[in-house]
């Protein structure tokens, strides 16, 4: 049997999770012990959407998690070209179509 060296982590993720979860919109929250990031699926035509994910992070995992996005964006742009930044987001974003009616 083999032995991992002490400095190594063993990472599993369940099915479920594996699968992820889409979402259009973060929120970002903090006070001064913790970040708060809530994911959410803004859908067209609903004017009311739930929080599909929350991860909490202490300020400095949150200041990591910043500069590892950052780092990967960069490579991402390296290898696809420039991301396209939206200007200014509405909420709720519009997706065209017709507006849902009840």
């Amino acid at each position: 049997m083999e032995q991992q060296p002490n400095n190594q982590l063993n990472i599993e993720i369940s099915e479920e999770v594996a699968e992820g979860v889409y979402a259009n919109l973060v929120i970002i929250t903090h006070s001064h012990a913790e970040f708060v990031v809530d994911f959410v699926n803004v859908m067209p035509g609903t004017p009311k959407s739930k929080v599909k994910s929350r991860i909490v992070l202490t300020p400095m995992h949150a200041k990591r998690f910043m500069k590892a996005l950052t780092e990967n964006i960069q490579r991402y742009e390296a290898a696809n070209g420039t991301i396209k930044d939206m200007e200014q987001v509405e909420i709720p974003m519009p997706f065209g179509g017709p507006t849902a009616q009840a």
